[in-house]
Formats: C-alpha cells, sequence, structure tokens
C-alpha cells in the first residue's frame, strides 16, 4: 500500500517532470525523492515514469494510477483545509450558557479572548439560572454552563474554575464606606436587600449572614443581582453580592467592601458526561479560570496573558 509520503512525491515528480523539480517543490533533496522513487516502483512492481534527457513522462500503464493519484491528493488537501477551517471556527457554532453572576463581566472577557483565537468561530449564547442548567446541558441545547454552584447529577460534569467570595455592597456615600472591610453585623443593621436563600444563588451570597447566626431577612427581595445593585443604588439598602459580578468594571453610585468575615464560593464550567467537550468548549473554561484567578489576585489578565494560548 502506497504512503501519503509516496503519493505525495509522485505527484510532485508528475508536476515538475524532474527529480530536482520535485524537491525543490517538497522541499527536500533530490537523492532523497529518487530513493522513494526507487523504493515505490520496486514496492508496485511497476514503472511508473519513462526518464529521457532529464524528464519524467508518465508511463502508459501508470496513467490510471496517477489519475487516482490526483484524486486521493485532492481529497487529502480537503481534510486538511477542514482541519483548518475547524481551527479558525468556521463552519461551526458553539453554544454554551452562564448564570447571570458570571455572565456580567468574566465570560465577555473570557469570549472576547475567545474570539481572538478562534476569529472565524459563531457564538450562541444563553444566560440561565443555576436550577435551569440540568436541562439545558441534558437536552444538548449547549455544551457548557459558567455555574456558581456545583451540580451533583449523574448525567453531568461540574469542573472547578475559580474561587470568589462575597462582598458588601453600598451606596455611595454610606457610612460603611469609610471602613476597608465592613463586617456583616454592620452590615445587616441596614435594610438589607437581596435574593431569596431558597434561589442557589442567594443561598451563596446570604451564607455570610447564616455563618453569623444572623437571621436572613431582606426588606427587598429580588431575582436577579443587577436589581440588587440598581436598587442599593438607589439608596434603598445595602447587598451581599459575589465579586465576580461586579469586578474589573465602573460602579456609579456604589461602592463594594471585602467583608471582614471573608466567605467564599467556587464556580463551576459544567458540561455533559456523554459528550466530548470541543476544543472550544476546552478553551473557554481555561480562560474563565485565567480570569477568575485573575479577578482573586486583585488585578486584570495582562496583556502579555491575553497573547498566550490558554493553559
Amino acid at each position: 500500500m502506497l504512503t501519503l509520503r509516496q503519493i505525495e512525491v509522485i505527484r510532485a515528480i508528475l508536476i515538475t517532470g524532474t527529480v530536482k523539480g520535485a524537491a525543490d517543490l517538497l522541499g527536500v533533496s533530490a537523492p532523497g525523492i529518487s530513493r522513494v522513487m526507487k523504493h515505490t516502483e520496486t514496492q508496485l512492481g511497476l514503472r511508473l515514469f519513462s526518464r529521457a534527457h532529464g524528464r519524467f513522462a508518465p508511463t502508459e500503464e501508470a496513467r490510471h494510477i496517477f489519475t487516482q493519484i490526483n484524486e486521493v491528493f485532492a481529497k487529502v488537501e480537503n481534510l486538511q483545509h477542514s482541519i483548518d477551517m475547524l481551527k479558525r471556527g468556521e463552519s461551526r457554532v458553539f453554544a454554551f450558557a452562564s448564570v447571570p453572576s458570571i455572565a456580567q463581566r468574566m465570560l465577555p472577557n473570557a469570549v472576547s479572548r475567545l474570539q481572538a483565537r478562534f476569529p472565524d468561530l459563531r457564538m450562541t449564547i444563553d444566560q440561565t439560572k443555576i436550577e435551569e442548567s440540568i436541562d439545558y446541558l441534558l437536552l444538548r441545547k449547549g455544551e457548557l454552563v459558567a455555574n456558581s454552584f456545583k451540580i451533583d447529577h449523574p448525567g453531568l460534569i461540574s469542573l472547578p474554575i475559580g474561587v470568589g467570595r462575597v462582598m458588601a455592597l453600598l451606596p455611595e456615600g454610606h457610612e460603611l464606606t469609610q471602613q476597608t472591610t465592613v463586617s456583616v453585623r454592620d452590615l445587616a443593621r441596614n435594610p438589607m436587600i437581596g435574593i431569596s436563600p431558597s434561589d442557589p444563588y442567594g443561598n451563596i451570597v446570604a451564607r455570610p449572614l447564616r455563618d453569623a447566626d444572623l437571621p436572613v431577612d431582606f426588606t427587598i427581595e429580588a431575582r436577579f443581582g443587577q436589581t440588587v445593585q440598581a436598587l442599593v443604588r438607589k439608596g434603598m439598602g445595602v447587598a451581599l453580592i459575589d465579586e465576580f459580578s461586579v469586578a474589573d468594571q465602573e460602579l456609579p453610585g456604589l461602592e463594594v467592601r471585602p467583608l471582614a468575615e471573608p466567605t467564599t464560593f467556587r464556580t463551576y464550567a459544567v458540561v455533559n458526561a456523554e459528550i466530548p467537550r470541543s476544543i472550544f468548549a476546552e478553551t473557554l473554561i481555561d480562560l474563565l479560570k485565567q480570569e477568575m484567578r485573575a479577578v482573586g489576585q486583585g488585578g486584570r489578565v495582562t496583556r502579555e496573558a491575553l497573547a498566550s494560548p490558554p493553559v
């Protein structure tokens, strides 16, 4: 059976008509081309070229073989073109989702860098609540969900991507903004705005209250963190919020302070256990890890890191 290398050499001689021309075309030495040709003809028991005046012309008995060689080479070129398209992200739609807290800043940062890696990749991005992630993945609506809660389900895998803190969210000018850290007990002396602790995300950000044996008692309950921010900005109360929701952005009318009693939580990329992850999913997971790690280090990803492939 001919190897692809032998096919490549035969075709190069066919195109150029000389051993030297084939060697130049393939970027190798002429003696190497000659050796491959002699071995191929011996292997086949067939003379492929007639030699006259330094030129190589296909023999009559080998013309049919050359036709098939050109067809094979065309298919190999098409395969390489398809691989190149895949590397660039062409002809592929990468569908994924995120919970709102990660979708605000971390996901857009990571997606921007993903697009730089795969400029032709088409994407469909959904936003889901934590409890909606199971159906989203099991029904194969998308490949992954960036989640702030580990999902224990036999059909899903939760891959850790980061560790975040719960922070105090205050209206601009509030007396607690004079402090570099805010005790959750001092925070709870003010009207509090929050998300119901029956909600998985609400349960995460309410944890500092429970850890301090304080009642989870909100004067206003909202469904989304963006609404909580808007209400705090209006001076209607204070709140607890995850740091990824407020990272790397200007917050007019708001102040964020670390809690004196730090409370951390983990974030996850949740995927369907039965579906192999694409290179796009693997890259996005790595980029989210980098973004969240940068927040934890108190900074942003550097330009050098932006230019480097994810690790």
